[in-house]
C-alpha cells in the first residue's frame, strides 16, 4: 500500500503558519500597531486603501539600521526573545516574530526606517521567503514607514471569504480603540482612501481618553482607579509590586444594554478571560437596572512570570497564575470605586437634565464636593425633608438630594446580605392557594412550609426583617413568585425600608444619612435606581450670578 503521509511544500507551511496570524486587515494592522508601540512611538499614522488590499503604517519610534533591516521579515526572527527562558519575562507585546515574515508570503512588504542617532535611513523591499530583494538608501525622518501591498494577492479564497470592506474597516476601528485604551498616552491618525477617517489625542490616562471612543459617556460619569498591589504570595518575585488600573461607569449614571464594554487589559494588551469578566459582573451586581451592564475597563500590570501568552497564536487569551488572588484584587478595586469617599469623587458633571438650575449643576459638580480628609459618617448634614419623601443634606461643597426610601433601601439590602437570618414564628402564617411552584420556590429560600388543611399552607419561619411587620403574610406571598436568594433579599429591603410619604425628624434622617454612607455601593438602589442628586457651591454660585461684579451686575 502506497504512503499517503508527505511532506507539505514550504510555500504550503507558509501560508498554514501565516494564517495563525495574519487573517484580515484588522489583523495587519494590529501586529503593525504592536510593532511601533514596541519601538517607543508615540505617533502613529496607518493609511488604508482596502479596495486595494493596500496598509501603510508609519511611526516616529527608534526605528532600524540597516542590519536590522535586512533580518527583520526572516522566519522567527525577534529582537524581543533569545531563549525559552524569555517566554516568561515577556514585557513587549510582538515576540513571536512570525509577523512581517508572514506578510512577505501573504503580501508584498517594504519598509523605511530610520534610527534617531542616525543621519540615513534604508529601504528594503522583501521577497516572499522574507529575505531583503531590494536595498536603497533614503531620506525618512526618525522612525518607520511599514506599507503591506496586494494583501492575500497569492490567495484569492482568503479574500473572499473576508467579509465586506466595511466590516473590515470597522473591525480596524475596534482593533485601534482598543489598543489606544491600553496606551493612552499614544496620538493615533487614521486615514482611508486618502482622506482622514479619524484621530484620537493623547490622554493622561484612559479614563481621559474613554469619552473620544465612547462619545455618550462623559468624563464626570467615570471613575477611575489606580492602585499598587503586592504581588501573589506563592510568588518567587513577593518583594515586586503590580498595578491595577481600574476605569469604571459609575452605575447611577451610565451603563449599557450589552456586556460590550467590559475590557480586560493586561500588560498593555487586551484579553480575553471569562474568569475575570465574570468577576466583574459580579462584583456590578445588584448595582445596575435588571438587563443592563457595566462599563469597567480593567488593566492589570503584573510581572510576566505570572502570566503564559501561548494560549492563542494572536496573544488575546491567556492563563494567568494565581488567578483567585487577582479576582480578589479585582472585587475589591471595584467596591473601592463604587464607595463614597474623599479618596475617589472626581470632578464630575451629572447628566440629568432638569430645569435651568440642574443644567447649571451639570456643568460641574455631580458628584465632587471635595470634604476634607476624614471619615464621611457625618460629612452630609441633614436640614431639612421635601415632600416626605427626599432628605435634603448639607455639606461643605453644597447640598444633596436623598430619596429617603432607596437610600434605606441599599442599607437593608447590605445587612440582609450580610446577616441573613430566617427565624421561627409562632403562630404560624397561614398561605392559601399556593401553586406547587410557589411552594418549591419558598422552599428553595430556606422557608419551612408544609400544608395545613385543603389549599392551606404554614409557613414556620421567616426572614428576621419581616417578623414584626403587619403585611408578612403578604410579604411571604410576594416572595413565593420565583427567583433565587438575592431576589428575595431585595425583595424584602424593598418592603421593609422607609416608605416614601413618611415624615422622618431629622435625628432620624440623620441616622439614615450616616448609615446609606457606609454602605459599599451607595450609589444605586440594589434594583439599579439612582439614590441622590447633588448640587455643588460651585453650580449654585454660577447660576445665582454670584461672580458678577457689585453695581455692574444692577446696570449701574
Amino acid at each position: 500500500m502506497a504512503s499517503t503521509i508527505q511532506a507539505l511544500p514550504t510555500e504550503v507551511v507558509y501560508l498554514i503558519t501565516a494564517g495563525e496570524v495574519i487573517d484580515s486587515l484588522a489583523s495587519v494592522v494590529r501586529e503593525l500597531a504592536e510593532n511601533s508601540l514596541d519601538a517607543g512611538a508615540t505617533r502613529i499614522v496607518i493609511y488604508l486603501w482596502p479596495q486595494h488590499w493596500r496598509i501603510r503604517v508609519a511611526d516616529n519610534g527608534c526605528g532600524m539600521n540597516l542590519e536590522d533591516l535586512q533580518q527583520a521579515a526572516t522566519a522567527h526572527s525577534t529582537s524581543k526573545i533569545r531563549s525559552s527562558d524569555d517566554l516568561w519575562k515577556i514585557n513587549s507585546l510582538g515576540f513571536r516574530g512570525e509577523a512581517l515574515h508572514s506578510l512577505t508570503t501573504l503580501a508584498d512588504l517594504e519598509i523605511l526606517s530610520r534610527p534617531a542617532d542616525s543621519n540615513l535611513g534604508w529601504r528594503v523591499a522583501y521577497g516572499d521567503d522574507g529575505k531583503a530583494l531590494e536595498v536603497e538608501a533614503t531620506a525618512i525622518a526618525p522612525g518607520t514607514v511599514v506599507t503591506v501591498s496586494n494583501l492575500f494577492g497569492n490567495c484569492p479564497s482568503r479574500r473572499q471569504g473576508l467579509p465586506s470592506a466595511t466590516q473590515q474597516m470597522k473591525a480596524v476601528q475596534a482593533t485601534i480603540h482598543q489598543i489606544a485604551l491600553c496606551h493612552p498616552q499614544v496620538t493615533w491618525q487614521l486615514w482611508q482612501n486618502d482622506r482622514v477617517w479619524f484621530t484620537i489625542s493623547p490622554a493622561a490616562t484612559t479614563g481621559k481618553l474613554l469619552p473620544q471612543i465612547l462619545p455618550q459617556v462623559r468624563q464626570g460619569d467615570l471613575q477611575e482607579l489606580k492602585l499598587q498591589l503586592p504581588h501573589p504570595p506563592n510568588s518567587a518575585l513577593s518583594t515586586q509590586h503590580s498595578a491595577l488600573n481600574l476605569v469604571v461607569g459609575l452605575p447611577d449614571r451610565c451603563h449599557r444594554h450589552r456586556p460590550d464594554w467590559v475590557r480586560i487589559a493586561i500588560n498593555g494588551r487586551m484579553v480575553k478571560s471569562p474568569e475575570i469578566e465574570q468577576t466583574i459582573f459580579s462584583a456590578f451586581h445588584r448595582t445596575l437596572p435588571r438587563d443592563r451592564y457595566p462599563i469597567c475597563l480593567l488593566h492589570l500590570e503584573i510581572s510576566p512570570d505570572q502570566i503564559n501568552w501561548n494560549r492563542n497564536p494572536a496573544k488575546t487569551e491567556i492563563y494567568l497564575n494565581e488567578l483567585n488572588y487577582w479576582q480578589e484584587q479585582i472585587t475589591q478595586a471595584i467596591d473601592q470605586a463604587l464607595r463614597i469617599d474623599a479618596a475617589n469623587f472626581p470632578e464630575a458633571v451629572h447628566t440629568t437634565r432638569v430645569s435651568k438650575l440642574l443644567k447649571a449643576a451639570e456643568e460641574k459638580s455631580g458628584y465632587n464636593f471635595n470634604p476634607k480628609p476624614e471619615t464621611t459618617q457625618h460629612s452630609l448634614k441633614a436640614v431639612a425633608q421635601v415632600s416626605n419623601t427626599y432628605i435634603v443634606a448639607e455639606h461643605s461643597g453644597g447640598m444633596w438630594l436623598v430619596e429617603q426610601h432607596i437610600a434605606h433601601e441599599r442599607v437593608l439590602y447590605e445587612q440582609i446580605c450580610d446577616n441573613w437570618q430566617l427565624l421561627p414564628v409562632e403562630p404560624a402564617i397561614i398561605l392559601y392557594q399556593l401553586s406547587s411552584a410557589q411552594v418549591s420556590q419558598l422552599q428553595r429560600i430556606g422557608l419551612e412550609i408544609e400544608t395545613f388543611g385543603e389549599q392551606l399552607w404554614a409557613v414556620r419561619n421567616i426572614p428576621a426583617l419581616l417578623q414584626q411587620r403587619e403585611d408578612c403574610a403578604e410579604a411571604i406571598l410576594e416572595l413565593s413568585w420565583g427567583g433565587d436568594l438575592q431576589a428575595a433579599q431585595v425583595a424584602v429591603a424593598c418592603r421593609s425600608a422607609i416608605r416614601n410619604g413618611t415624615p422622618l425628624n431629622i435625628q432620624e434622617m440623620q441616622t439614615l444619612l450616616d448609615q446609606w454612607q457606609r454602605t459599599r455601593n451607595p450609589r444605586t438602589c440594589p434594583h439599579g435606581r439612582p439614590i441622590y442628586l447633588s448640587l455643588e457651591e460651585s453650580a449654585l454660585a454660577r447660576f445665582f450670578r454670584r461672580h458678577w461684579v457689585i453695581g455692574k451686575s444692577h446696570g449701574i
